[in-house]
């Protein structure tokens, strides 16, 4: 057993050197992550979701400055000068720093803020949220739950069948046309 154990460990090693990515390992989980960041899983299904973590200099050289200031450093776009704020293309919204799934264009609507809006993401488990206080508001922040990157904030105030609006920046998102 302990020979199958390292020859198949050794056969990972010699995948990633050979195809230009990096493996992370976290127990008995591997996930595959490339130069630039995108994640190579075979079978993401079979497995917990593994967090992505970088420093702030990795996060600058995957990152455009504005996609930092804001999906890292919790930034803000002005409104109405995002890419997707009034975009009707067809697809899957996925976060800009490691391209989970994060929103569907089934679900995203007219909010009138300028930013785009959506009344749910593709799972409750790609987004997590947190108390933001700052600015002198009480606002609920959201985050992609794989990298912790800021996406915008969610507000009780959005069409049914939930209620509620993710009001998130363009610059954190990257559609995925279908």
């Amino acid at each position: 057993m302990k020979t199958f154990v390292f020859c198949a460990g050794f056969l990972v090693l010699c995948l990633v050197l050979c195809s230009g990515v990096s493996l992370a390992y976290s127990m008995d989980n591997y996930l595959l992550v490339s130069d630039t960041g995108e994640i190579r899983d075979s079978i993401p299904e079979e497995r917990p979701k593994m967090k992505i973590v970088k420093t702030e200099q990795e996060w600058k050289r995957q990152l455009t400055p504005e996609q930092f200031r804001i999906c890292r450093k919790k930034g803000t776009e002005r409104a109405f000068t995002g890419t997707y704020w009034n975009s009707k293309e067809k697809g899957i919204y996925q976060c800009v720093a490691c391209g989970q799934d994060l929103f569907s264009s089934e679900t995203k609507f007219e909010s009138g803020t300028g930013w785009p809006s959506f009344w749910a993401p593709v799972s409750s488990e790609n987004v997590e949220t947190e108390t933001d206080n700052t600015l002198f508001m009480h606002r609920i922040e959201v985050r992609c739950s794989r990298c912790g990157s800021h996406l915008g904030h969610v507000f009780d105030d959005g069409p049914q069948p939930t209620g509620q609006r993710y009001c998130i920046n363009s610059v954190s998102l990257k559609l995925i046309k279908k």
